[in-house]
C-alpha cells in the first residue's frame, strides 16, 4: 500500500498517526476484508478499535449491504440473545410480536460485535453455530434460520485468562480469531501523541471559542512520556479539560502535570509501558493488575498491624507477621497485661467481617475516583471487565 492511499483512508475514517504499529494494522484490515474471514480486534479499552470494523466492511464485497455496530457489554444478560438472533410472539412473556435480531436484518453485510467477551456462555454457544453452519434459531421456534454475515468481534479482555477462568469458551475464540488485528496502546505509539493532542485541542478550543492551546518543548515530553492508561480517550478528555479550565493557554509542563493522573504524576515518577516480550504479547494489563494486587496487600498488612497492635500474639505468630511486613512498616508492642483485652470468638467473628467484600468496595471508589468516573477505565484499574464493574457499582450502591 501506497504511502498516499494510507493517508486517503487514515482521512476517510479520522485516523490520526504515523506510528508503523497502526500504519501496519491498517494495511491488515484493509487486505483481510477482500475475504470473508472471521476477524477478532483486540486491544486496550480507547485505542480506537471501532475503526478497523468499519474499514473491513469499507473494502469488502459486501460494502454495498448493511453494518451494524452491537455493544455485547451493554445489553443485558436476559435479551441479549433475542437482539441478535430475534423472536417469535409469546416467545416469552412481554414477547407481544415477532422480532427480527441482527444476524436476519444484516444478512449479507457486517455486524460488528464490540465487546464480545462479554457474552454470556449460552450466547456463545449460539454464536458458534453461526459462524460454523450459518443457521441459527429464533427465541421460541424451532424453525432452523438461515444468513450470511460477516463477523467481526473486538474485546479488551485478556482472552486467555477468560478461557482460563472459564468465562469464554475455546472453541469460539479460535472460530473468531482467524485473523487478529491487535490495535496498538497509546504508549506504543509515542510520536502520535503530539499530534493527537493538538487535533483534540484546536476541535475543543473552537467549540467553545477559545485561543488556540500550545505545549512547549517539557510539556511534549511529559505528554509522550506518559502511561495513558485510557488511551486516547484518557488523553482527549485531559485536552478538553485543558482547553476549557487553563486561561493561559501557553501550556507548560507544570501545568500539564496538574491534569494527570495521581500514578502518572506522583513525585515527578512516570510509569512507562513494560517491556514486550519476545513473542510479541503485551503484558502491561496482567502488570498493572499485579501492581495493584501488591498495593492492595501493603494495605491490608498495615490495617492488620492496626487491628493486632496492644494484644499478645504467638511468638511464631508474630514473627512471621514481621517476615511478612515490608521493612518500612513496624508492628507496635504489645501493651501490658493490665490494659490487654483478650482475643475471644467474638472478636475473631467481628475481624472477620472485614470481609474482602470491604476492601473490593474501597478499590472500585479509589478506581472511579482515580479515572474521573470513567468505568472502563476504572474496570482496568481494578482488574474486572465492564460488566462485572457495572453489577459491583450497583451491588455496593455506589
Amino acid at each position: 500500500m501506497t504511502p498516499q492511499e494510507l493517508l486517503a483512508i487514515k482521512q476517510r475514517f479520522g485516523i490520526i498517526g504515523q506510528s508503523p504499529l497502526l500504519n501496519r494494522d491498517i494495511e491488515v484490515a484493509v487486505q483481510v476484508a477482500r475475504t470473508d474471514l472471521s476477524v477478532l480486534i483486540t486491544g486496550e479499552s480507547g485505542v480506537g478499535k471501532e475503526h478497523f470494523p468499519k474499514i473491513i466492511h469499507a473494502f469488502s464485497a459486501r460494502k454495498h449491504g448493511s453494518y451494524f455496530a452491537v455493544n455485547c457489554g451493554a445489553i443485558p444478560e436476559g435479551t441479549i440473545d433475542s437482539e441478535l438472533f430475534g423472536h417469535e410472539k409469546g416467545a416469552f412473556t412481554d414477547a407481544k410480536n415477532e422480532h427480527k435480531g441482527y444476524f436476519e436484518i444484516a444478512d449479507g453485510g457486517t455486524l460488528f460485535l464490540d465487546e464480545v467477551g462479554e457474552l454470556p456462555l449460552q450466547t456463545q454457544v449460539r454464536l458458534l453455530r453461526v459462524l460454523e453452519t450459518g443457521e441459527y434459531l429464533r427465541m421460541g421456534s424451532s424453525q432452523v434460520r438461515k444468513t450470511n454475515v460477516r463477523v467481526v468481534a473486538a474485546t479488551n479482555l485478556n482472552m486467555r485468562q477468560a478461557i482460563d477462568d472459564g468465562r469464554f469458551r475455546e472453541d469460539l475464540y479460535y472460530r473468531l480469531n482467524t485473523v487478529e488485528i491487535r490495535v496498538p496502546a497509546l504508549r506504543e505509539r509515542k510520536e502520535d501523541i503530539p499530534l493527537l493532542f493538538r487535533k483534540f485541542a484546536v476541535d475543543f478550543c473552537n467549540r467553545y471559542q477559545m485561543p488556540p492551546l500550545s505545549l512547549n518543548e517539557e510539556a511534549t515530553r511529559l505528554l509522550q512520556n506518559s502511561y495513558w492508561r485510557g488511551n486516547i480517550r484518557q488523553l482527549k478528555n485531559l485536552a478538553e479539560q485543558i482547553a476549557v479550565i487553563e486561561m493561559d493557554h501557553q501550556i507548560n509542563a507544570e501545568t500539564l502535570r496538574k491534569y494527570l493522573p495521581a500514578e502518572e504524576n506522583q513525585q515527578g515518577i512516570v510509569l512507562r509501558a513494560p517491556q514486550q516480550e519476545a513473542t510479541g504479547k503485551d503484558y502491561s494489563h496482567e502488570i498493572g493488575i499485579l501492581y495493584n494486587m501488591v498495593m492492595q496487600n501493603k494495605k491490608d498488612l498495615e490495617e492488620l498491624k492496626e487491628l493486632l497492635s496492644g494484644r499478645k500474639l504467638d511468638t511464631t505468630i508474630q514473627q512471621n507477621l514481621n517476615d511478612s511486613v515490608p521493612a518500612t512498616i513496624t508492628i507496635a508492642p504489645a501493651e501490658p497485661s493490665s490494659v490487654r483485652k483478650p482475643i475471644d470468638a467474638e472478636d475473631i467473628e467481628t475481624s472477620g467481617s472485614l470481609r474482602i467484600e470491604d476492601g473490593e468496595k474501597e478499590r472500585i471508589i479509589k478506581a472511579l475516583e482515580r479515572s474521573g468516573g470513567n468505568r472502563k477505565v476504572a474496570a482496568d484499574i481494578v482488574g474486572l471487565s465492564e460488566r462485572t464493574l457495572y453489577r459491583k457499582i450497583k451491588e455496593y450502591g455506589l
